[in-house]
């Protein structure tokens, strides 16, 4: 198999168990292992992180890349920062509180290597609680560019965690925006099909992604909601070439991240 080099990014909230557990699913238990993980520390950290970070340091040796920002600067820019170090035609994305299964990369590196025009492939998901119990067993996304396509009218068409680049998505897409804070993967996939870049999935669940009680609250930043409803309908919609209906669901979209937690929890829970 190629060589490829996997990215992550981690700030001072994050917990240093759920780290471990992604670091133990990236390194221990993948079939096909990276050749450098790049890890990003967006910002100071607390005494457990760094325990945590120096443990699997002491284990991985160079294939673990540290490189560190002196302020919290958001996932756009360390992600930015991070792509700048990473060496190898395969990128894989990872975040450090979910966990990736063991033929994940093994599925996505496959995949790259038997269809060379594909730019990016993400997998299914299943989600997971604090405690890492299973709460939903199954998050599907279309398989193909096209439905991918219509798909983004909608709601984001691969999951960013789940995610493997080749090179040539960010050569063709630029890096990853910063023009709406907290919506880096949206706006980095508009930049994706505008660019002409070939998205794709595979029927695996490559990931299981941690939806813990917190995930409601990180998606409740009413700015940010703002932001990201007028970039949807006077920039993504119209560029892309989508109709009214892609309107309705920005629209819709906002009404549910600006809603209670409770309606916000009921209404991903349907849609999900």
């Amino acid at each position: 198999m190629k060589n490829f080099s996997v990215l992550m990014s981690i700030y001072h909230k994050e917990e240093p168990a759920y780290f471990d557990k992604a670091m133990q699913s990236i390194w221990d238990e993948q079939t096909e292992k990276p050749s450098e993980i790049i890890l990003v520390l967006d910002g100071p950290l607390n005494r457990e992180l760094y325990r945590a970070i120096n443990k699997w340091k002491g284990v991985l040796d160079d294939v673990l890349k540290i490189t560190r920002l002196d302020k919290n600067s958001g996932l756009a820019i360390a992600l930015n920062t991070g792509l700048k170090k990473c060496q190898y035609e395969y990128i894989a994305r990872m975040d450090t509180d979910d966990i990736s299964n063991e033929k994940r990369f093994e599925s996505q590196l496959s995949f790259l290597e038997k269809n060379p025009n594909i730019d990016i492939v993400g997998t299914y998901v299943s989600e997971i609680d604090e405690n890492g119990e299973e709460i939903k067993p199954l998050v599907k996304f279309p398989l193909t560019h096209n439905l991918l396509y219509r798909f983004f009218s909608k709601r984001d068409p691969v999951a960013h965690p789940s995610v493997m680049f080749r090179r040539s998505f960010f050569d063709k897409s630029g890096p990853y925006p910063v023009d709406v804070l907290l919506a880096e993967d949206t706006l980095l996939w508009y930049k994706g099909f505008l660019n002409n870049c070939n998205f794709a999935n595979i029927p695996y669940i490559g990931l299981k992604f941690r939806r813990s009680s917190n995930f409601y609250d990180r998606r409740a930043d009413k700015k940010k909601s703002i932001n990201l409803l007028q970039y949807r309908i006077n920039t993504i919609n119209k560029e892309l070439g989508y109709n009214y209906l892609a309107n309705i669901y920005a629209i819709a979209y906002f009404l549910i991240s600006i809603s209670p937690k409770y309606v916000k929890k009921i209404m991903y829970e349907l849609f999900r």
